[in-house]
């Protein structure tokens, strides 16, 4: 009989074995050559830049439109219960990574034309370990995937490990679509437990055949569309008056969503019902796949009560041994077109089905993108409604990663928007429990209307098994068909010229049901285009041009007025009447002399090839998505206006395109004007502006400037505001998107620090800047900058001021450009000096700061200090260079030294650093100050989190960086780690 004491011998046993074999593992790595792979070979046949295959295209156009949020990442998570080794997970992870070059590609654009590049095989790929109870697993899994990917980089994949307890774990993956798909993620999943398993057991394992790579994949597709030409001329025949579904809309009322995140509404299935949908699918030869499409036609058709209907199916590329064990996005949007009329039984449309599926698939491998370029606007509805905005699909068993000796939990990571109006989903994931769902994007169809289509295809799918020789109109849940307006809307009969003006105008009607609308009312002048004008219920709201767009989505055209003009009140007469009279004039399109309007049709007619009228539609014209990124571009470039793809997408026209960018030059110049030359009387003479000032840097900036009696503005989020509240700090409520209000508080200021940064979102940081640079009119500026903006230098040690050097991060470019605008700036219009200060890392007694210590390098090592566990470093040499490690500086120092720029501007680019320590050395603090013993061993491998080697010269703010009592590595690291407190720990 086992005992207690007999448990404990047997774990600690088992601890000691795996800890022996894994330095055997380490020592093994040191010492042997690189395993015959064929990583040698990849790297030496690097294609250099090779063209995007469609698929990717459509990836990274939506990545530059802006707007997808994380609805094209692609979490992998797996509970995996048993003895698991993060070291080994991490071996095998770097060796997927050197297999597949198109986990290791980078992304850019040349003349506005995309191309992927691989990059070499990195030396490992961090796997972070971070222990976390099971029950906040969801918040932290969601919170992983939901991080932006820097396509630039070539980051397409990164992990992350929970640890539950000793033996449960939850191992998180996530992947960028424009790196893999559906299929991609069996061949990952297999291929890494593969190499787990010979990481975990030393033996090397079986020799994986060497995989085809994708850039070969996405050549030869790129050289092969020429000759795809008459099978794109048949293929766009058949689609060229094909229309979207017309969904019933949620309401003009409700306001439209960056991103919305995907709503699900679910019906459970009889457990029977697979079985009996398969064989109505062999006695109709048919698959499975095609029935429950059938049940997804018959239920759009109930929702819609449209005939002629089009839904997309997920087709690949996948064909042939050429490309087995591909990994990649090979997947091809099908646009399957069905007649529903004349009620056939669902037998009948079942046949329908099968027939234009088959004729789908012989045309898989003709990229649908290339089919809507040729459809032009024939491809849109006429609110500019894609034509695959309904898909359908079977649900199988998710892929989950199988360890040896441990058994594996698939966890579900949900992801941001929905990629489609409505899908229908047939769940066959469960044996025991088969269940119908729809995801929707709730700005395009209504609740109510996706609660009730689940129904009717829950009940369509059991009835079809049951009578599939019925009528549709005879099967059960499905009554008379919804028939909505024009673009889904209820009241198709008050459009055009015959419809009611004033406050009867169903655009009035729809503007007023906005919640932010007091009152609107649409007038037709005797000559020109129909305007509706709009009071608000508060100064901040919608603009017109946001207004409108509100009324293109939710409005058939002919009720679509030209534009939306804001006013304070509508005009009265003396008795209390509208005074028609009082209105302003219908808004005319800038005349041809106006710089934005010519820029406007310049930049279409280069882009597309022709001169527009004023009120051409984008698409009608051969628009596509790459030429509003293009258009939007040049514009913002040419004009210095904010501007994105999905402004021109949403504008449409010249006119309306002008008309926005007026309106915000408008807002631009009056923030100018206002916060120029005015000074508010509650604002005291030397006032220094602080951004980020809740921040770890701000703090510790805005403590130093109330230590030397100057007088603070600080910029902080109004539920941040608290945090600052001090003598001799005033607050003021606004961040970086908010660039009237940053204008108004660079104006209000003497001088300014700006230590604000967003980290993730470069467009952000630089429309910021540009925004304070405009308002900045007098005083020094002071940035805080990034060695980031360094680059990857070729020396060792690196001057001040030194060029960058690539690569460089999007974050890193950044802060090259926002120095430029302010040092460029500096001097003149009656503005004071400028200075740009590159600090490292910033350690201090702050929880901004602190959290450095759960992620990155820092975090790293301080996790596996915290936990006793062996911490591998990177051996001095490895790589030809001497020294691996990190430039930090103290908060506090970093203070002092911004500060003392604001007396002493040094007209140019600054480093301030405390001092470098080695990674070595930060590990042997680390374990000292938490008193735990972990071994520090050294390899040749280079982990990317520590692959720092540079040290930055600080000479020109070397006095105020002096370490004051306190400030030393030591001292500072052991502040911090006494901060990291339960769940911070």
């Amino acid at each position: 009989m086992s005992t207690d004491a007999d448990s404990t011998a047997r774990a600690e046993q088992q601890r000691l074995q795996q800890e022996l074999l894994r330095r055997a593992r380490t020592t093994a790595a040191r010492r042997a050559p690189a395993a015959p792979d064929t990583d040698a070979r990849h790297d030496a046949a690097r294609p250099g830049r090779v063209p995007l295959s469609r698929a990717q295209r459509r990836m990274w156009l939506m990545e530059r439109l802006g707007g997808a949020g994380d609805s094209y990442h692609v979490p992998f998570a797996t509970r995996v219960r048993g003895p698991f080794d993060p070291a080994a997970l991490a071996t095998a992870l770097t060796s997927l990574v050197a297999r597949h070059t198109i986990l290791r590609t980078c992304y850019a654009d040349q003349d506005g034309e995309p191309f992927q590049e691989v990059l070499p095989a990195p030396h490992t790929v961090a796997v972070p370990v971070v222990d976390a109870a099971a029950a906040d697993a969801p918040a932290l899994l969601r919170e992983e995937a939901a991080r932006p990917f820097d396509l630039a980089a070539g980051e397409a994949v990164r992990a992350r490990v929970l640890r539950h307890g000793p033996q449960d774990h939850t191992v998180l993956l996530t992947f960028h679509h424009i790196a893999v798909d559906g299929g991609s993620l069996d061949i990952l999943a297999d291929e890494l437990a593969a190499l787990y398993t010979a990481a975990v057991d030393g033996s090397g394992g079986p020799a994986l055949a060497a995989p085809p790579q994708y850039a070969d994949y996405a050549r030869r597709e790129h050289d092969g569309i020429p000759r795809l030409q008459p099978e794109l001329d048949r293929w766009s025949g058949l689609l060229a008056d094909a229309a979207p579904p017309r969904l019933p809309l949620p309401g003009a009322a409700a306001p439209r969503t960056t991103n919305p995140s995907a709503a699900v509404h679910t019906a459970p299935l009889p457990p029977a019902l697979p079985h009996g949908l398969r064989a109505l699918g062999a006695e109709q030869r048919a698959t499975l796949f095609a029935v429950s499409l059938t049940a997804a036609f018959a239920a759009l058709h109930r929702l819609t009560g449209d005939d002629d209907l089009v839904i997309g199916v997920a087709g690949t590329h996948r064909s042939g041994t050429a490309m087995r064990g591909l990994v990649g996005l090979c997947v091809n949007t099908l646009p399957v077109r069905v007649d529903a009329s004349g009620d056939p039984s669902f037998t009948e449309l079942l046949h329908r089905v099968r027939d234009a599926l088959l004729e789908a698939q012989r045309h898989r491998h003709l990229p649908f993108d290339l089919v809507l370029e040729r459809l032009g606007a024939t491809a849109r509805g006429a609110d500019g409604t894609a034509l695959v905005r309904v898909t359908s699909d079977v649900l199988g068993e998710p892929t989950v990663l199988r360890l040896p000796g441990t058994s594996a939990e698939y966890v579900d990571v949900p992801t941001g928007g929905a990629k489609f109006a409505l899908s229908y989903g047939l769940d066959l994931g469960d044996a025991e429990q088969p269940t119908a769902l729809v995801q929707f994007d709730p700005d395009a169809l209504d609740d109510a209307a996706a609660q009730t289509t689940v129904r009717d295809y829950a009940a369509l799918l059991e009835a079809a098994a049951a009578g599939p020789e019925l009528a549709l109109s005879e099967l059960p849940g499905l009554g008379t068909p919804h028939v909505p307006a024009p673009n889904g809307h209820a009241d198709p009969s008050a459009t055009g010229d015959s419809a009611p003006q004033g406050a009867d105008h169903p655009a009035a009607h729809a503007l007023r049901a906005h919640p932010q609308v007091a009152d609107a009312l649409v007038v037709r002048p005797v000559q020109g285009p129909t305007v509706a004008y709009a009071v608000l219920h508060d100064s901040v709201g919608p603009s017109g041009n946001d207004l409108l767009g509100l009324l293109r989505r939710s409005l058939a055209p002919e009720s679509v007025p030209a534009a939306v003009t804001l006013l304070d009140a509508l005009p009265e007469t003396a008795g209390g009447d509208l005074d028609p009279a009082g209105l302003p004039g219908t808004p005319a399109p800038s005349g041809p002399s106006h710089p934005r309007a010519e820029a406007v049709t310049e930049a279409f007619g280069s882009l597309l090839g022709l001169t527009p009228s004023p009120d051409d539609d984008f698409f009608a014209l051969g628009g596509h998505s790459l030429i509003a990124v293009q258009l939007a571009e040049r514009l913002r470039t040419g004009l210095g206006l904010p501007l994105t793809g999905l402004d021109v997408l949403q504008a449409r026209t010249p006119r309306a395109l002008t008309a926005l960018l007026d309106e915000r030059a408008a807002q631009q110049a009056a923030a100018k004007t206002a916060s120029k030359p005015t000074r508010s009387r509650a604002v005291r003479p030397g006032t220094v502006l602080v951004t980020g000032a809740t921040g770890g840097v701000g703090a510790f900036v805005v403590r130093e400037l109330a230590a030397r009696g100057r007088p603070v503005l600080a910029l902080a989020r109004p539920e941040s505001a608290h945090l600052i509240a001090t003598e001799g700090v005033d607050v003021i409520a606004g961040d970086l998107t908010d660039l009237a209000g940053l204008r108004d508080a660079v104006g209000e200021a003497d001088a300014v620090i700006h230590a604000a940064s967003t980290f993730t979102r470069p467009e952000v940081d630089l429309a910021a800047m540009e925004a304070m640079v405009d308002a900045w009119s007098r005083g020094p500026f002071v940035f805080v900058s990034s060695v980031d903006a360094y680059g990857h230098p070729l020396a060792d040690r690196v001057p001040e001021e030194s060029p960058p050097c690539e690569p460089v991060s999007p974050y890193g470019r950044a802060k090259i450009d926002c120095e430029a605008m302010v040092l460029r700036a500096a001097g003149t219009d009656g503005r004071g000096g400028a200075s740009a200060v590159r600090s490292p890392i910033v350690w201090g007694a702050h929880e901004r700061l602190r959290e450095q210590l759960r992620w990155g390098a820092l975090g790293t090592l301080y996790q596996a200090a915290r936990r006793g566990e062996p911490i591998e470093l990177p051996r001095p040499g490895t790589g030809g260079h001497p020294w691996y490690g990190a430039a930090w500086v103290h908060a506090a120092a970093l203070a002092r030294a911004v500060t003392e720029c604001l007396d002493r501007p040094v007209h140019g680019v600054a480093n301030a650093v405390s001092g470098h320590v080695s990674w070595h050395d930060l590990a042997h603090d680390l374990t000292e100050l938490l008193g735990t013993r972990g071994e520090l061993l050294e390899t040749e491998a280079v982990p990317r989190d520590l692959d720092h080697r540079w040290h930055y010269d600080s000479r020109r703010l070397a006095r105020p960086l002096r370490p004051q009592p306190g400030e030393d590595r030591r001292a500072v690291l052991a502040e911090m780690i006494d901060g990291m407190t339960g769940d911070n720990a």
